[in-house]
């Protein structure tokens, strides 16, 4: 699992067909790793595109931090990944706040970003959009306990089990994550956001809590499309290999 310091912290990376022309940067998103893309979206990417995955600062097996996790703190993390990777330029898709970190990214280093593919990003300020982020991440630890089974056909051992929780813990209740979410209320309601040029594509549960905020980025964001997937908020876990193929199509068409 490789570990590469970056602004002095510890970032875990994975990478898959490095030899593709293309590159497509995958963003999890709260209480969560890279695990989501790993085991089935990744490699379905991966038939024809260069596939960067991290996890997120206090994350899977990046280092801890108690503060910084506001968007433009996010986003910093994610151009100094870039730089350091010698990326100039990626398709970006991003899963819940890391679709909302993936925004962030096309408004602020619009020319790093070639397209976008947002997966079930909440609004900020829609109390029931945000309050999935503590009923997901509980139910996400679940699922992934499940597809790493699945997947490798190995149970996760009891240390394992521990550490994820610990994960949660620390960020739930030691850091600035809930705070920072709460910072950016007002991220929806910012008319830069119509500014966004880039081709969009827009996959949300069609019983999400968040069905809602997909519809209001499909109005702000010209050149978006937004397509309703049977599921809720944890699509890229209840239909994997069809968010994959879409991912693909839309990439390299």
């Amino acid at each position: 699992m490789p570990v590469i310091k970056i602004n002095n912290r510890d970032v875990h990376v994975q990478e898959m067909n490095k030899e593709a022309a293309e590159t497509v940067l995958l963003v999890h998103g709260m209480f969560s790793n890279l695990s989501v893309y790993f085991f089935n979206i990744a490699p379905i990417l991966a038939g024809q595109f260069h596939v960067v995955m991290y996890d997120l600062k206090s994350h899977g097996m990046s280092g801890r931090a108690p503060d910084g996790y506001d968007l433009n703190s996010m986003t910093d993390d994610l151009n100094a990944l870039m730089e350091t990777l010698s990326l100039d330029a990626v398709h970006l898709a991003g899963y819940s706040f890391g679709g909302l970190i993936a925004l962030k990214m096309a408004l602020r280093f619009p020319e790093k970003i070639k397209k976008l593919a947002i997966i079930e990003a909440p609004d900020p300020n829609d109390e029931k959009a945000r309050g999935i982020i503590d009923d997901y991440s509980r139910e996400f630890l679940e699922h992934y306990i499940e597809n790493f089974t699945d997947t490798t056909k190995v149970k996760m051992g009891k240390r394992q089990l521990e550490r994820n929780h610990q994960m949660y813990e620390y960020l739930f209740y030691q850091t600035s994550i809930k705070n920072d979410m709460v910072a950016e209320k007002n991220f929806f309601n910012d008319q830069e956001i119509t500014s966004i040029s880039k081709d969009t594509l827009l996959l949300y549960g069609s019983a999400s809590n968040c069905i809602e905020s997909g519809k209001q980025l499909n109005g702000m964001i010209k050149n978006s499309r937004l397509i309703p997937v049977n599921g809720d908020h944890n699509i890229p876990i209840q239909e994997p290999v069809l968010i994959g193929n879409m991912i693909t199509s839309f990439f390299m068409n």
